[in-house]
């Protein structure tokens, strides 16, 4: 976090509020929120699909009319695709150009095509802006005789993806700016 936090504060410099523009100059804090997407997708599997015609992958014959569930929970965290899948390596989205728009399918939180999300746009504005904000104004640490060991990061599996255990943090109101 204070990785992201330096970035934040160092770009911004006493802004007493980051604007939707500024999240531009934001290149770590946008891989941060890539690496939480690839591990959290918001919902875990996309809306179901139906093959249009017989096809092959993987060796797999799919046959026309086939419901086609995509998990990109399970996405996220393959081997094949990302190198230490189950670790939070934010820079490993550095020096590429996969994004959450769905034209690359190992990161696909909005899903993609004609049924992509049609919140991608205001969704991602809002993380960034909401995260940009609250990590330029507080300080945060976590409540009395709690440890990052007890962090629970369990999640309640669903329609949607939730934490099986609220995270509780003490914000600090940074005064620096």
């Amino acid at each position: 976090m204070k990785k992201v936090q330096s970035e934040i504060r160092n770009q911004m410099g006493n802004k007493s509020i980051i604007s939707f523009d500024d999240t531009d100059k934001l290149t770590y804090l946008k891989m941060v929120i890539k690496e939480t997407w690839r591990l959290h997708p918001p919902v875990p599997l996309l809306s179901p699909r139906e093959a249009m015609s017989e096809f092959e992958i993987n060796g797999y014959t799919i046959h026309a009319k086939t419901r086609l569930h995509v998990n990109i929970w399970a996405i996220g965290r393959d081997p094949d695709t990302w190198k230490d899948p189950e670790e939070f390596l934010p820079e490993r989205f550095m020096g590429n150009s996969i994004d959450a728009k769905g034209l690359n399918f190992e990161l696909l939180p909005f899903g993609s095509g004609r049924r992509i999300c049609p919140a991608i746009f205001m969704g991602t504005t809002m993380v960034e802006c909401g995260l940009a904000n609250m990590l330029y104004n507080f300080d945060w640490k976590l409540p009395e005789g709690i440890m990052v060991e007890d962090i629970d990061v369990e999640e309640s599996p669903g329609l949607s993806v939730s934490k099986k255990n609220e995270l509780l943090l003490v914000p600090m109101k940074y005064l620096d700016h």
